[in-house]
């Protein structure tokens, strides 16, 4: 059997009479990142959760004893600001977003073992526990703090001047002042880097890892974990005119929700440490360098793996409120269902690269995988044992009626078996789907070819035989695809295995899935269609529930009135349709502003395979490293731009070439025969220093 590698732990198959104890299992800890209450859920807040709970299912029906947690996100200044901004109290504005969120995962069907939230008292004695061991270990002093802070990502930004933009969202930074106490976060750089080459798997995918090494081998400073300019936040032990820094605050609720702290913290020591934290690729910073470092400075074990998923993108674009591109997840459950669109989202985009949404894609998915996929396999497949066979399984011949096809979808069934464990347990959903799929068209031509209905027409024993033998294998591919896709499609998958007359299939265990276990002379339930086939109406229903939620909330929701405006919107490249600025083809000073040009060291160079133009880069940016794909391979050999410093556009938005994904586009002048030539410099410039 195949281990599931982020756990670490082995899992014998056995059967139901020896399945083991709670006490016995081996133990499973998951979470979500505990998601900000400035704004309502949508479906980039779903993605996350869903991926989360797809993986608590299969590990349960795995054997282990999963525990699993999300929640909310409930202090900062961010926070005090939209309040006052609605003329609330923080208190109520939290109470209210936090409900949205449980109640959409309640719809959801997430299977949550717990639900934290940073405003309860529980959460707030573990983080002041945390605190005070961190302090007591010589790793907190007191001092100022005099630069720039990004109220939107709640975020100390160095190296840059007074209003300049976030280097993360765009917002202009506000310039702050005040007494803080610091974490020795300097002294954590050598022990962060033996950590993250120590255990290549402590934060995947290597994309991730990479851009977390750079950034702490850029060097590590000194971190404000304080604030006592506002008040909305934790009170620090014994000196209560400090909050706690909001992300050590939020950071810290993956114990505080097992009880650290408390005097029962028998969960704590249970599941801590976690065996998977996933997290969107924005806040990899947080959660590979800051909470690493608490963990190390308290003298707490250390999560066993950080995993991080690209941005859901809409129109090209990621979901924002600024932005005005928000898709609610409770518009595609109202229309479609939540298998809809967990199969979407976890079989269309490749788990780690940001990936596209929209309803034309939605639908077309749900109709070819589904409605036409599974659905149309159980629907045949059942009713022809009802209508053939009394709604009985029949008895497969094992000898005079078989041929090598039947043998064939057996040896495939075992293989996609294998396949789909090992490609899931690398967080390869889409692949595996994509596996589990393939054998649901292998049945499809297999029963076209074997004709089942024509041979149901004759009254011989051979042929009788050879239906048997045809429907048995065809329902037994049914039942083993319907197991592996169990945890991607709860609701799906228990109507078809209700339909199959087998019980209760979340109690299944995966771990001793194989051929030949569907129990002759089963008798199948009502067959009824799990997908019915969705036209463009769905299309046009889903995209006028949107239009009028955005019409309805056309006046902007509570946020920060100093806090930022929308970020900028991309540049968009250069061409002869592009709408001149003013009459006469120029533009104004803002906007040249709204393009951020930054100077980037290249780390990494590569030819991209089949593309004779372009070339893979990964550039340091100073406060991170993207990739970059670029069309200048026949003017450079990648060998010789290690280490050279070049001009990117920075706030372009991201797109894909070739399957890749470029984040920001590298500045060249172009030449008369179409060679491009790479700005640079005469001078030393600074890495990540931004061109005025």
């Amino acid at each position: 059997m195949i281990v599931y590698p982020a756990a670490g732990r082995d899992v014998k198959p056995t059967t139901d009479d020896q399945r083991p104890t709670t006490d016995s299992m081996k133990k499973f800890y998951i979470t979500t990142p505990i998601y900000y209450v400035n704004a309502r859920p949508h479906i980039g807040h779903a993605y996350t959760t869903l991926a989360c709970d797809t993986i608590a299912r299969r590990q349960r029906m795995m054997g282990f004893d999963t525990y699993f947690l999300t929640g909310t996100d409930e202090h900062g200044q961010k926070i005090q600001r939209a309040a006052e901004a609605a003329g609330k109290p923080p208190q109520q504005l939290t109470d209210e977003v936090s409900a949205e969120f449980r109640a959409l995962w309640d719809r959801m069907g997430i299977t949550y073992d717990d639900y934290i939230r940073t405003t309860s008292d529980r959460h707030k004695r573990g983080v002041q526990e945390l605190w005070r061991r961190i302090q007591e270990n010589g790793h907190i002093y007191k001092g100022s703090y005099i630069g720039q802070y990004c109220v939107f990502d709640e975020l100390y930004v160095d190296a840059i001047g007074p209003g300049d933009p976030c280097p993360e969202c765009g917002r202009p930074t506000e310039t702050v002042k005040e007494e803080n106490y610091f974490f020795k976060l300097s002294a954590f750089a050598e022990p962060l880097l033996d950590l993250y080459t120590k255990n290549p798997d402590f934060i995947r995918p290597e994309t991730r890892r990479n851009e977390v090494i750079a950034f702490v081998r850029s060097g590590l400073r000194d971190l404000s974990i304080s604030r006592s300019t506002f008040s909305w936040g934790i009170p620090v032990p014994d000196d209560p005119k400090h909050v706690v820094y909001v992300w050590l605050d939020a950071l810290a609720n993956y114990i505080t929700a097992l009880g650290y702290g408390s005097d029962d913290d028998a969960k704590y020591k249970k599941y801590w440490p976690a065996d998977v934290q996933m997290i969107g690729k924005e806040i990899v910073r947080f959660h590979c360098v800051y909470w690493p470092a608490f963990l190390m400075a308290a003298g707490l074990p250390l999560p066993k793996s950080i995993v991080a998923h690209g941005w859901l993108l809409f129109e090209e674009s990621k979901m924002s409120k600024s932005r005005g591109n928000i898709v609610r997840t409770e518009t595609i459950l109202d229309v479609l269902g939540a298998d809809a669109l967990r199969y979407f989202l976890l079989r269309e985009v490749v788990f780690g690269q940001d990936g596209s949404f929209s309803f034309d894609a939605l639908v077309q998915r749900y109709n070819s995988d589904l409605a036409n996929g599974l659905g149309n396999l159980a629907s045949r497949t059942l009713a022809m044992i009802t209508r053939y066979f009394k709604g009985e399984v029949p008895y497969p011949s094992n000898s005079v009626s078989r041929t090598p096809a039947d043998e064939a979808i057996s040896k495939l069934a075992e293989k996609t078996i294998a396949d789909f464990h090992a490609l899931f347990e690398q967080f390869h959903f889409s692949r595996a789907l994509e596996t589990a799929w393939a054998l649901v068209a292998a049945v499809d031509k297999y029963i076209v070819e074997n004709e089942p209905w024509a041979l149901a027409e004759r009254q011989d024993e051979t042929s009788r035989a050879r239906l048997a033998t045809v429907l048995y294998t065809s329902a037994e591919a049914l039942r083993i695809v319907t197991v592996l896709a169990h945890p991607v499609m709860p609701e799906a998958t228990t109507k078809i295995w209700t339909q199959l007359g087998l019980g209760e299939i979340a109690k299944v265990p995966l771990a001793d899935l194989r051929w030949g276990q569907l129990p002759l002379g089963t008798k199948v339930g009502k067959v009824e269609p799990v997908f019915p086939r969705a036209d463009k109406s769905a299309i046009e229903r889903m995209q006028e529930m949107e239009d009028q939620q955005r019409t309805a909330t056309a006046t902007p929701p509570p946020e920060a009135p100093s806090a930022a405006p929308p970020a900028p919107a991309a540049p968009q490249a250069a061409s002869p349709a592009a709408a001149p600025a003013t009459s006469d083809n120029k533009i104004t000073i803002d906007d040249f502003a709204k393009i951020e040009l930054r100077v980037a060291q290249i780390k990494v160079a590569e030819k991209v395979k089949g593309a004779d133009k372009l070339l893979r880069l990964e550039v340091d940016l100073g406060t991170e490293v993207r990739q970059i794909v670029a069309g200048i391979a026949e003017a450079y050999a990648p060998e010789t731009l290690i280490g050279r410093k070049v001009v990117i556009v920075a706030n372009l938005a991201p797109r894909k070439l070739r399957g890749l994904e470029s984040n920001g586009m590298i500045v060249a002048a172009s030449l008369e025969d179409g060679k491009p030539v790479l700005a640079a410099f005469l001078e030393d410039v600074p890495v990540g220093a931004r061109l005025k």
